[in-house]
Order: C-alpha cells, then structure tokens, then sequence
C-alpha cells in the first residue's frame, strides 16, 4: 500500500525546518514529544513504531471537542521515511500518509503526501496535515534540542 498509489485524490506538502533530522523523526515517533505538537491530549498517546506496530492519539480540536485516532505503521525507515496507516470508520484499509525526512546539512526537509478516495477527504486531510506541520514548525523552532 502506497499512499500516492490509486485513482484518488492527492496533496503534496512540503516543508524545510532549520533542524537536523535526527531532531524531527523524534519529534514524530516519541509520544510525550508528539502529543506536544500534534494536538494530542496528554497522556493519550501511544506508538510503536515499527512496520505492523500500533499508534494511538486523542486529537483535541480547538473547539474543545476529543477524536480519538488508531493506526498502524506501515513502512519505517528511522530518520528518513514514516508511512503511517490512519484506521478510518467504514473503510476496510487504513488510509495511508508518508511522511518523509530529507537532511541537508543542518536542515530537515520533510514531505507529506496521501492520496484520499474524494475531494472532501483530500481537502479535510490536507488541513489537517498542514495544522501538524504548522505546530511542529513552531514547536521544533522553540525546543532548544531537548
């Protein structure tokens, strides 16, 4: 399964952080980092993360409103490639997002890309995508290496 693979409906984002790798793969596989950033209630997050291994998360909106997210690991390359599988109500797969780290030197170029079954879905995750990106710009940009 390949996220970009099919007849869907596709994004592409794509972001350049002036940190290392090392420091973002971190970021998205260490769960007290990842709930820091991405949303999560404290304390809901859980991963394990190699291929076939489990996440969850409770998303909190800003609204105040909880969405608990399940998935699995599809494919992990450590500090390079996370294709992540999202458990989605209804749909027999996981819907799969790649997530890839590119290093030049002291920055990390990181690539976001899914393909959803309709416009609407595209859309909905391409917005949530990008608030993830958003929050771990600003989270990585004031995280001081710890």
């Amino acid at each position: 399964m390949t996220p970009m693979s099919g007849t869907g409906f596709s994004y592409t984002l794509t972001r350049t952080l002036d940190v290392p790798a090392d420091r973002v793969w971190q970021a998205w596989t260490t769960p007290d980092r990842y709930a820091r950033w991405a949303y999560a209630a404290p304390g809901s997050v859980e991963m394990d993360v190699r291929p076939g291994g489990i996440w969850k998360a409770t998303v909190v909106t800003p609204d105040g409103g909880e969405f608990p997210l399940t998935g699995s690991y599809l494919e992990v390359e450590p500090d390079r490639l996370l294709v992540i599988g999202m458990d989605v109500p209804g749909k027999p797969e996981p819907q799969a997002m790649a997530v890839e780290f590119a290093e030049d030197g002291p920055r990390t170029r990181i690539v976001v890309r899914q393909t959803c079954d309709t416009a609407d879905e595209r859309d909905m995750a391409e917005q949530g995508s990008t608030m993830l990106l958003d929050g771990l710009t600003t989270f990585l940009a004031g995280d001081a290496g710890n």
